[in-house]
């Protein structure tokens, strides 16, 4: 088993116990928080509305554990902990992006409103930091060996 390298370790463990407390706190969510979550997700994306609100919190709440715990867990290789988190993440990014009054007119820049979603943009970062761990930048001319 290849642990993470240790550059990896601390966002894979602050994103990871983030996700692992939000999916966990959403599991017991009441009929009037699965509609709030619902239907500001099915204002970005309609295909949602064909869910009723409390399957879509669970499924939610289930993503949240799923990634998380791929994360936490040092057995699951970085990239792979990173494309489940940037698949997870674009999705939150796109809410924040498609949904009116979240941001300023004409700008990214959130509102009052859209700062709680904008704050998801850091773990679209992490995911894709993740993603490129063990890429190579540049080539190798010049050298004797190629480290790979």
């Amino acid at each position: 088993m290849k642990l993470p390298e240790p550059r990896d370790v601390a966002p894979r463990l602050a994103t990871g116990a983030f996700l692992l407390n939000s999916g966990l706190g959403k599991m017991t969510a009441d009929d009037d928080t699965a509609a709030g979550i619902h239907g500001l997700a099915c204002t970005a994306y309609p295909f949602l509305e064909k869910l009723e609100p409390r399957v879509f919190v669970r499924l939610l709440a289930w993503s949240e554990v799923a990634v998380g715990s791929a994360l936490l867990a040092p057995v699951v290789p970085s990239r792979l902990a990173g494309a489940a988190l940037t698949g997870f993440s674009a999705g939150l990014v796109g809410l924040y992006l498609r949904t009116p009054g979240m941001r300023e007119p004409g700008s990214l820049r959130p509102t009052q409103d859209g700062i709680p979603l904008a704050k998801d943009t850091w773990m679209l970062g992490i995911g894709l930091g993740l993603l490129g761990t063990g890429a190579r930048w540049g080539c190798c001319r010049g050298r004797r060996r190629c480290r790979r």
